[in-house]
């Protein structure tokens, strides 16, 4: 059995062979772990947002469904806005305490 190579893909723009990509490993699928062992941290930031506050929540690890799926709990019991963005919830507002006990309440005990 062959051994795949790692190919270099520097100043590829386009390519027309079928089977250029074939050698490539498809992306690991990424496993959410269990609420007890997410290690969660509930941060006040008001960086680059014209002086409004947000509460950002980093350290999810797991599908990008799951993370998407509790943010828009979290947008919901807050009765706010938000997103998600690079692997980070912003919950539009300061709702740092309320939202500690939330996910503490939830099964998420490593929060901080």
């Amino acid at each position: 059995m062959a051994q795949k190579k790692p190919i270099r893909l520097d100043g590829l723009v386009y390519s027309t062979n079928q089977q250029f990509f074939d050698d490539v490993d498809p992306p690991a699928e990424v496993v959410t772990l269990p609420k007890n062992e997410q290690k969660l941290r509930v941060v006040l930031d008001k960086k680059q947002r014209a002086g409004k506050v947000v509460t950002l929540i980093t350290g999810f690890v797991g599908s990008s469904e799951d993370l998407e799926s509790l943010g828009k709990l979290l947008k919901t019991k807050c009765g706010t806005g938000g997103s998600v963005k690079e692997e980070q919830i912003l919950i539009q507002g300061d709702y740092q305490t309320k939202i500690i006990l939330w996910l503490k309440e939830w099964g998420y005990s490593l929060t901080k």
